[in-house]
């Protein structure tokens, strides 16, 4: 039986959890023998991995990057630093040295993919990547071979826990904003500095990688329009819940004839819409395909556990010599189209808007006239009770057909210059039919 030896690279949270499941030798070992061998533990908190660890006889921690890329017993690196810089250049020295990787770093796959892809195939080695998208949910894996004979029309869902966790917290608990995400912080779903997750730069990231799968394009990071969760507020999720829906961050990839519909942000599904109904910080994708239709995929997106798990079965993929097979005959692998994108401005859905108007007669009108002057329909208005008595400012929710994003743009803009609309802004969600 032919081992297979693996360099690790970054020990935190998910690399602690990987180095002991490796080492513990338990379900992976029943799958498929005693195939994987863990030799080299790489990171800078040497004695703090030691005392978590505590490496049996044959297991090296380093620091020495170069040490196990020049050390021929090992057959797969697996890169869990993170970050695009160290991230990058161990992945490259890897192939470079016929290493196959392992890698949950989905922003070196959005930033670099292309580049990493064509390298690894150019020294006939493999990237595996399961755990870079929904943590231990295996949606690469469903998209590179379980649907490989489906042209996959759309590609949607909850692909970040931290911002799923804070909107459901927000509903639930009726809890503004900022200690849903305080509340977060302290429970470990979001980092002290959680600008990538609700800005959506994570989940823009994951798009990018599953848009390569799904679609068989090259796409840029900056070609993705990206709206995260900060400017949320808790009455225009009652609002909403009142109106029959339910407010979740998505990432949204959808064929348009011979265009992609490709974007990030927050939108408004109706309560009995799989997706609307999972919380938490779990995770759902959608997929719809041409044979199967449409299927979901549910489960934990992030946590030591379950993006171990997606790593690990990288691992035991690479090991029983399965995976660079696939990696050098399926085509998102190899040299794909750059992709042909709707603009943003063309995108059609439908509206929630909410106002802080001024309560006297013809402030609807106003409004109507301008969104009619945009070609834009309402389908329905509320007007919301004042939020104290006397008070001469009430929130007024329209709800509309569809339109496209362009004139909805300009037609926000004009309204928010009317003296009878207060506040900073109209609050604007977009209302997802998927």
């Amino acid at each position: 039986m032919q081992k297979c030896t693996v360099a690790l690279y970054g020990c935190g949270t998910v690399g602690m959890g990987v180095a002991q499941a490796l080492l513990a030798r338990g379900a992976l070992n029943e799958r498929i023998g005693d195939r994987v061998h863990l030799k080299y533990v790489v990171d800078v908190r040497l004695e703090e991995i030691r005392g978590v660890l505590q490496p049996p006889e044959g297991l090296v921690l380093t620091d020495d990057l170069a040490q196990p890329l020049d050390d021929p017993e090992v057959d797969a690196v697996v890169e869990l630093f993170g970050g695009t810089t160290a991230a990058r250049t161990v992945v490259e020295r890897a192939l470079a040295a016929g290493k196959d990787v392992v890698t949950a770093n989905k922003a070196l796959l959005a930033e670099h993919g292309d580049e990493l892809f064509r390298l690894a195939r150019a020294h006939g080695r493999a990237i595996a990547f399961e755990g870079s998208v929904a943590g231990g949910i295996p949606v690469i894996a469903a998209i590179r071979t379980g649907l490989v004979g489906d042209r996959i029309e759309s590609i949607y869902g909850i692909v970040n826990g931290t911002c799923n966790y804070v909107l459901t917290r927000m509903l639930e608990q009726e809890m503004p904003y900022a200690r849903a995400l305080a509340e977060a912080q302290e429970r470990g779903y979001a980092e002290a500095d959680p600008r990538l997750d609700i800005e959506g730069s994570d989940s823009a990231h994951k798009l990018v990688v599953l848009a390569r799968l799904a679609f068989g394009v090259n796409v840029r990071l900056d070609q993705i329009p990206c709206e995260g969760i900060a400017g949320v507020e808790l009455s225009d999720l009652r609002y909403a819940r009142a109106l029959g829906y339910t407010l979740k961050l998505l990432v949204i990839g959808i064929r348009r004839g011979e265009r992609l519909e490709l974007r990030v942000h927050p939108a408004l599904l109706r309560h009995d819409h799989p997706v609307a109904g999972v919380g938490g910080a779990h995770n759902a994708v959608c997929i719809h395909g041409s044979h199967v239709g449409e299927i979901v995929l549910t489960g934990l997106g992030a946590g030591r556990m379950p993006t171990s798990s997606a790593v690990i079965s990288d691992i035991a993929r690479i090991a029983l010599g399965t995976y660079r097979t696939d990696f050098a005959a399926l085509s998102p692998f190899g040299d794909v189209p750059d992709a042909h994108l709707v603009p943003f401005g063309e995108v059609e859905t439908r509206h929630y808007f909410r106002l802080d108007c001024a309560d006297r007669p013809g402030v609807l009108a106003k409004v109507a006239n301008i969104l009619g002057e945009e070609n834009i329909s309402i389908a329905s208005v509320r007007q919301q009770e004042a939020a104290a008595p006397g008070e001469d400012v009430v929130p007024v929710v329209f709800m509309t057909h569809r339109a496209k994003e362009g004139a909805v743009a300009r037609a926000l803009d004009r309204i928010n210059q009317l003296d009878v609309v207060r506040g900073e802004r109209t609050r604007m969600l977009r209302v997802e039919d998927i």
